[in-house]
């Protein structure tokens, strides 16, 4: 049993998530996406003590990578290299397809992320969650032409859509990644920022 912190920034929501000697501890906020900076350290400490778990401790550090929220992501990703730098510790990047398939019991079926503007980011997975769609950005109506059943952890509104809890999504996608940790970390963006996609 691995002990480890990990962070998801990369969407509207916070997660938090201690680990130590099978003893867990999640701190969630279900949507402060203008407040990730804000909030972020104190919910790390706080769960850091409640498991009694000092950084040096981690065998390793994880964030959500995206996509989602370009700041978000960002916070995310400097946060836990923060701590990996001074623990001497390597990194776990878990992307937010990820945090869906990896609490899914299905063959065939797409992780869907809200990207705002009636669009999605999307990722198709058949047998062993092996990806038969990359990750793309996708228009409701491409969304409902789909053939196999939607998840995510948002409210959105397509037929055959199934929605996890987001703080309930972090364990397990961390726990069985757990074994592709390394030195680098990287986002993970599907598209361009839309200040990106506003320049001449």
């Amino acid at each position: 049993m691995s002990n480890f912190l990990a962070i998801d920034t990369a969407s509207r929501h916070l997660t938090v998530l201690a680990v130590k000697d099978g003893k867990k501890v999640l701190k969630h906020s279900p949507d402060c996406a203008m407040r990730h900076s804000v909030i972020l350290m104190d919910e790390i400490d706080s769960a850091l003590k409640e498991t009694d778990l000092a950084p040096g401790q981690c065998d390793f550090f994880c964030a959500v990578t995206g996509p989602g929220s370009f700041t978000g992501i960002r916070i995310g990703i400097a946060t836990v290299k923060g701590f990996a730098l001074g623990a001497g510790k390597p990194l776990l990047s878990v992307t937010s397809f990820d945090l869906i398939a990896y609490n899914v019991n299905s063959e065939n079926f797409y992780t869907v992320i809200d990207a705002s503007h009636g669009h999605c980011y999307v990722c198709g997975y058949g047998a062993d969650r092996k990806i038969t769609l990359g990750p793309c950005y996708m228009s409701a109506e491409e969304i409902e032409a789909l053939p196999y059943p939607l998840f995510g952890f948002e409210d959105l509104p397509f037929s055959g859509y199934t929605r996890l809890r987001a703080d309930e999504c972090l364990y397990s996608a961390v726990s069985l990644n757990a074994d592709k940790i390394s030195d680098e970390m990287s986002a993970l963006y599907v598209r361009k920022s839309q200040a990106e996609e506003g320049r001449k």
